[in-house]
């Protein structure tokens, strides 16, 4: 099998093969932690710290497990990473650890970095196994993002509130407020909000995707030869 190439693996992670848009993994914690930036940017993080070890470990090991054990081989070890995530943020990001809760430990069960392991780490080396859980998590982490910004700004009218609870005091002047005396729209925050924003998202890339086809098959028209006088 030959290896894919690095611009490949970051392509596919960032925007064609994007956890969150088009495999539609991690859905729970993605629709439910989305409420604000800060809170999608903690969890992304976590998620591409996780995919980026478990990988690596991954493909490090892969010769030595025997393959009818390597799925209770790979739940171990990212439970094990996992651990060690949730007792370093309950230790220097406690109240984004608070905030967060179950969720965290959750990340043990996200199809998305066991489905990584399977079917991409297990197959390559480390350095592509490396690249491939940074791409797969910072698009991820993208998504959170973005969702978790949308929806705080129309619910709430700020960005990045509460960005102290990652980035300590300094983290204050992140706050923005881009609306003065609103009121928020309180759909934003729920649960059908986060539907809806998603659905948008999938949408809007919908559209992206099929614009950037039809430019593409513009430019591969043959070009007429000039006509005789």
């Amino acid at each position: 099998m030959s290896d894919p190439s690095y611009t490949k693996i970051i392509g596919d992670g960032l925007w064609h093969n994007n956890a969150g848009l088009v495999q539609l993994l991690g859905l729970c914690p993605l629709l439910a932690i989305t409420t604000s930036a800060i809170n999608g940017l903690g969890l992304g993080l976590a998620t591409t710290l996780t995919l980026a070890t478990t990988n690596v470990t991954v493909s490090l090991i892969r010769k030595l497990i025997r393959p009818e054990i390597r799925i209770p081989v790979f739940v171990l070890l990212i439970a094990s990473v996992v651990t060690v995530i949730e007792l370093g943020m309950n230790a220097w990001f406690h109240d984004l650890y608070k905030i967060l809760g179950i969720f965290i430990p959750l990340i043990v069960v996200n199809c998305n970095i066991i489905g990584r392991a399977e079917a991409f780490a297990s197959k390559h080396t480390v350095d592509r196994a490396l690249v491939d859980g940074l791409a797969i998590g910072f698009g991820f982490t993208l998504v959170l993002v973005t969702l978790g910004g949308l929806r705080e700004l129309i619910g709430h009218g700020t960005l990045f509130a509460q960005a102290q609870l990652m980035f300590g005091e300094a983290g204050r002047a992140m706050s923005l407020t881009l609306i003065e005396n609103y009121r928020g729209f309180l759909l934003a925050i729920l649960p059908p909000g986060a539907f809806m924003g998603l659905g948008l998202m999938i949408a809007a890339k919908n559209v992206i995707n099929a614009r950037r086809e039809q430019r593409a098959a513009v430019r591969e028209l043959p070009v007429a030869p000039p006509a005789r006088a």
